[in-house]
């Protein structure tokens, strides 16, 4: 079911630092911020070359993510993304298996592409992201 790991997530308590931290002194290419009021939070995406670190910063107190920095102010890993062809044939799967999916269905995440959350207690502690991308088209 799960594809490549798209991102992973790390809540921070200020965007603006942190980014400048992963372009100065890592060298990361630091893309735009973007607000995402239906997620509660404003982020960056920092390209790796084969992966990217999605770093995150609550809008407000009812961000989802305000209980994580208040259980850790410095900030931390929030969650990690993996990719998936078919979010509903997923969740179906998911649903079937026992696993909980947060919310009442997917959402539109920062990519513009539908995403969902997986309960961290059905996963090991690990908040889990799926994001439906297109499947790649492999060459004949």
């Amino acid at each position: 079911m799960i594809g490549r790991l798209n991102h992973i997530a790390i809540a921070v308590p200020d965007l603006e630092a942190a980014a400048g931290r992963y372009r100065d002194l890592l060298g990361g290419h630091v893309g735009d911020v973007h607000i995402l009021p239906e997620h509660g939070v404003r982020v960056v995406f920092v390209d790796t070359g084969n992966t990217k670190v999605e770093l995150l910063q609550a809008l407000d107190d009812s961000s989802p993510i305000a209980a994580f920095m208040a259980r850790n102010p410095g900030g931390g890993m929030h969650h990690i993304c993996f990719e998936v062809s078919n979010i509903a044939a997923s969740m179906e799967q998911l649903l079937a298996g026992g696993a909980r999916v947060l919310g009442d269905g997917p959402k539109i995440g920062a990519h513009g592409r539908p995403v969902v959350f997986l309960h961290p207690k059905d996963f090991d502690g690990t908040l889990i992201e799926l994001e439906e991308v297109e499947p790649e088209l492999t060459p004949a």
